[in-house]
């Protein structure tokens, strides 16, 4: 299938999908004036905007022994009735994700065991914090059940967490939470095949922690073949903000391989100790989605219309949310010649450039500067916003295999600078068309997406704000010489718009832009961390049977890293602003 027929599939899959949403959505699972509900396809995942449910309870009903969570036999029962459930919601049954060969991130082949593995042949690390990058630990996995996975997949999106012991050098953790985690990473991954996990040590032993932390995100590194993205990432991210930290972790499941995860931290209260004065404070998720409104826009008082885009993870009532509130009205609705001083007492403003700068240095092609959303708020003790990445597996635009900075959809972002900053025409973007004979395949194709032409969705259809031809404005998807200051008149990004807008703070974020440039993206100190990550994982990725992209496409993508880092530096460095910009 060519790149176009391939782009053009994946647009008529998001549309359909967005529809299907939209017009299946039962009422009451819409939230007040028809409106959806939480961010996320339930609480742990993504979703389109405003278009969201909550997950599926199941717990309090099928918990006979009242304990607050389901046992073996519970968990039987659940399962007998959870598809039948999920149609009446108009959602899809057990198993998100593709079933057998296929799918997005699968191949057409079947899916072979990997290498059996016991406790005893691994190397062990009891004296080593749990984000080590140094060392590759092995995590076990044993479930009652062989069939573990279809249990997964039915309880995914779920209220229902599915007990496990884990087995971490040498010391066993029982009745450890465990559940499938992500959307597009989930839903276009076939049984079988490497889907991200959450572990929660905590789930029935509120006190029990893996080298002191209650949570692991066990992510699947979809979409990047070199599976160092989030890693890398970390490792820049943190010489400049609060950021998660991360490393590799190899994990087996019921005795076989499972091969190589990236281990990514959670945002939570041990998060915020590391990073912050103390805890206290709101934590907010702003779930990723395709047509996310989550940039902090002011929408008016009601705070229903935060609720629906902002996840909040500490339970702090309306007062809370009208602080949000507050911070989009100022943010948004502040003359800009006083912007600064009326946001800096709300608002880390330096910490917020760093956090634009990195998003657009290291090309974050999931960030904020192109869909609005996946990204965390804390407000601190003092009232002080502060802005945390999340969700940076698609950064460092040479990962993927293919050409280092190259285009995976979107518009072609060659041409005059200007043009790239304020949007171009429509009609100048460059965007896939269906081939003559075209027949809309089983897998969806890569990503980059542009509704077919002459689509029409039913009536009274109204998709989130900022969906449409080419992504969220038009951006695309970005690569090397991706502008530092594109997209600045864009109202669903204010942080960038807004904040960007006053000359000193657009400087203020342009000197953080080459100070990452010259010193984090300087392949003498960046390539041996990679290089050392490589030499980590190289031999498990090949061991890997349950991986995503095949080794000639890890290898590519690894090397393709030097060249990423070296051409965006190249053009970071000598990137020069012009003088029509305040124009």
């Amino acid at each position: 299938m060519t790149l176009a027929s391939r782009s053009f599939a994946f647009s008529a899959l998001l549309v359909t999908l967005v529809v299907t949403l939209v017009v299946a959505q039962p009422p009451e699972d819409r939230g007040p004036d028809g409106r959806g509900g939480r961010p996320g396809f339930g609480r742990r995942g993504g979703g389109f905007g405003p278009m969201n449910r909550e997950d599926l309870k199941l717990v309090d009903e099928f918990d006979q022994n009242d304990d607050g969570w389901l046992d073996f036999d519970e968990r039987t029962a659940a399962m007998a009735v959870v598809e039948e459930r999920r149609d009446q919601r108009g959602r899809r049954g057990p198993g998100g994700g593709r079933r057998g060969p296929g799918g997005r991130f699968g191949d057409e082949q079947p899916v072979e065991p990997g290498p059996a593995v016991s406790p005893d042949e691994v190397e062990q690390y009891p004296e080593a914090e749990l984000y080590d990058t140094s060392i590759l630990r092995t995590l076990f996995l044993e479930f009652e059940a062989e069939d573990w996975e279809e249990e997964l997949e039915a309880f995914k999106d779920t209220d229902v967490e599915v007990p496990v012991t884990v087995i971490v050098d040498g010391t066993a953790y029982p009745q450890v939470g465990v559940h499938f985690r992500g959307q597009s990473s989930y839903g276009m991954v076939p049984r079988g095949k490497k889907r991200s996990l959450n572990l929660s040590f905590d789930f029935l032993d509120e006190d029990q922690r893996l080298y002191g932390y209650k949570t692991l995100n066990l992510l699947n590194c979809a979409g990047d073949a070199s599976m160092m993205s989030a890693v890398v990432y970390s490792h820049i991210a943190r010489q400049f903000i609060p950021a998660a930290r991360a490393n590799f972790v190899h994990v087996v499941i019921n005795g076989e391989s499972w091969g190589i995860y990236a281990n990514v931290q959670q945002f939570d209260k041990i998060f915020l100790k590391e990073n912050f004065e103390g805890s206290k404070g709101t934590r907010w998720k702003v779930p990723g989605s395709p047509g996310g409104d989550g940039g902090l826009r002011y929408l008016g008082e009601e705070l229903e219309e935060y609720k629906q885009r902002f996840d909040m993870k500490s339970n702090d009532g309306n007062k809370a949310w009208k602080a949000l509130v507050e911070l989009c009205q100022v943010l948004n609705e502040t003359p800009l010649n006083e912007l600064d001083d009326q946001i800096s007492n709300i608002l880390d403003i330096d910490e917020t450039l760093k956090f634009l700068a990195l998003d657009m240095a290291l090309v974050n092609s999931d960030g904020y500067w192109t869909r609005a959303s996946d990204y965390y708020l804390f407000r601190n003790a003092d009232g002080v916003f502060h802005v945390i990445p999340h969700d940076t597996n698609e950064a460092l635009g040479g990962s993927r295999g293919g050409p280092p900075g190259g285009r995976r959809g979107g518009r072609d972002r060659r041409g005059p600078r200007e043009q790239q900053r304020r949007g171009q025409p429509e009609g100048e973007r460059d965007g896939a068309v269906p081939p003559e004979g075209f027949r809309f395949p089983d897998g969806p194709p890569p990503e980059g997406f542009r509704p077919p032409e002459g689509f029409r969705p039913p009536e009274g259809f109204r998709p989130p704000p900022g969906f449409g031809p080419g992504g969220p404005r038009g951006f695309g998807r970005g690569g090397v010489d991706l502008d530092p200051l594109v997209g600045l008149d864009s109202e669903r990004m204010p942080l960038r718009s807004r904040l960007l807008a006053i000359p000193a703070l657009r400087e203020k974020y342009l000197e953080h832009m080459r100070t990452i440039a010259e010193r984090a993206l300087d392949w003498k100190t960046l390539g041996p961390f990679v290089e050392s990550q490589r030499e980590l994982i190289e031999e498990a990725v090949r061991r890997d049977t349950k991986k995503l992209a095949s080794d000639e496409q890890f290898d590519e993508a690894v090397s393709a890293l030097q060249e990423f880092a070296n051409k965006r530096r190249e053009y970071l460095l000598d990137y020069q602003v012009s003088t029509d910009l305040d124009k």
